[in-house]
């Protein structure tokens, strides 16, 4: 065991921590904030973590925004928008859209996990923190696709994070927040049955910058400087996350990621992890359409 931890305690090339056997043995760290609280590890990079039963794995830890200690637990990456709800489509169906898989692959309530850290841009990822660690806050980032590990916060176009520590109120993860608002279809209408709206403080672009990522077409019906889970649209399906942006519309569709297993307007038009970025064309940013920007950028998830 103690040679195990010697080996895959610290990864980063750049970072030299040194702990005792002793240390790693006894007081593996659960999530990046412990590491840099308990550890004074305070460097931003790959690290190895542990879940209480003792599951070991890679991720990404933030350590120097807005205080440090965030743990990178998931991403989504739209791997085709042509490929509606198909292979790659992890955070909503890989089985088509379809009423009879009404929550699609359920990824945002279970404990599947998918994909690499160092990866997290090319692929969707998934590690057992996202359901394990306990946390207050969430962190999103927008990094361009196919970006190396160490390029993220240079080329991230959007970062934002809460500060309110909602996650107390919602089970201290997104896998329990999911769980009592689900991404399922059906579950519920628009606009009475969305999940909470939280504010965030933006790390880097602003308000403005995001609401401009999305649909021309929605942008008088959205507030920015928000995350939003669990929203719905008119047709009732249900999409996990607004990257940054309060609906006050139901055409969710447009600017939410992730989803249920079935979009039934023009289904499986609707269907995918990018859901309709597409809607008036690819990368168009006119109409329905997303910005090119957005929609070929992973949506980077960390908690604190």
């Amino acid at each position: 065991m103690a040679n195990c931890w010697i080996v895959a305690f610290v990864v980063f090339a750049s970072i030299n921590v040194s702990l005792s056997v002793r240390e790693m043995e006894y007081s593996t760290p659960q999530s990046c904030k412990e590491l840099k609280e308990k550890f004074k590890v305070n460097e931003d990079g790959l690290y190895y973590l542990s879940t209480p039963n003792g599951v070991v794995y890679q991720t990404y830890c933030d350590m120097t925004t807005a205080g440090g200690g965030w743990t990178l637990v998931a991403s989504v990456h739209e791997n085709n928008m042509y490929g509606k709800c198909t292979t790659g489509d992890r955070w909503s169906s890989q089985q088509g859209g379809s009423p009879q898989v009404p929550e699609g692959d359920g990824s945002w309530s279970n404990t599947v996990t998918f994909g690499t850290a160092e990866a997290a841009t090319s692929d969707d990822f998934k590690n057992p923190g996202y359901y394990d660690i306990a946390a207050e806050d969430v962190a999103v980032w927008h990094v361009p696709n196919n970006e190396r590990v160490d390029r993220w916060k240079l080329t991230s176009f959007l970062r934002y994070h809460t500060e309110n520590s909602f996650l107390r109120s919602y089970g201290r993860n997104l896998y329990n927040l999911f769980k009592r608002f689900p991404v399922k279809y059906n579950v519920g209408s628009c606009p009475a049955n969305h999940g909470p709206s939280v504010p965030v403080v933006y790390d880097v672009g602003d308000a403005t910058s995001n609401l401009n990522l999305y649909p021309p077409n929605i942008r008088p019906y959205s507030e920015p400087g928000f995350i939003t889970f669990r929203a719905i649209n008119t047709e009732r399906a249900a999409m996990a996350i607004c990257s940054g942006l309060k609906p006050k519309t139901c055409n969710t569709e447009h600017f939410c990621i992730g989803g249920g297993g079935h979009f039934p307007e023009e289904s499986p038009r609707q269907c995918g992890d990018f859901t309709a970025f597409d809607w008036s064309g690819y990368g168009t940013n006119v109409g329905w359409s997303a910005s090119k920007q957005v929609t070929e950028a992973a949506v980077l998830i960390f908690y604190r």
